[in-house]
């Protein structure tokens, strides 16, 4: 059984992000928002990080070799995608 809540490492981890990126993210609506699970205790549910990620386009390019340089920005990344965009089929 998979866990109901994840913590913001957790969550970190299972997105491959670093934990400052997650909290980015949540500061500017493209990823959900945690849940108060008690005072001084929040998490984010499973289902919705699963979302989140599904949501994410797939890439149509091969991962760059390591060359040091850095990476053309791409238009639309699951991270540029505003929560309040989506609509309201695609949220769960």
């Amino acid at each position: 059984m998979k866990p109901l809540y994840l913590d913001l490492p957790a969550v970190a981890t299972a997105l491959s992000l670093s934990e400052a990126t997650v909290q980015k993210l949540v500061r500017e609506n493209k990823f959900p928002k945690p849940r108060l699970l008690s005072d001084r205790r929040v998490a984010w549910l499973t289902r919705e990080v699963e979302a989140w990620a599904e949501a994410c386009p797939e890439s149509d390019l091969a991962p760059p070799p390591n060359t040091g340089h850095s990476n053309r920005r791409r238009k639309f990344t699951c991270a540029s995608q505003d929560l309040n965009s989506r609509s309201a089929s695609d949220q769960i």
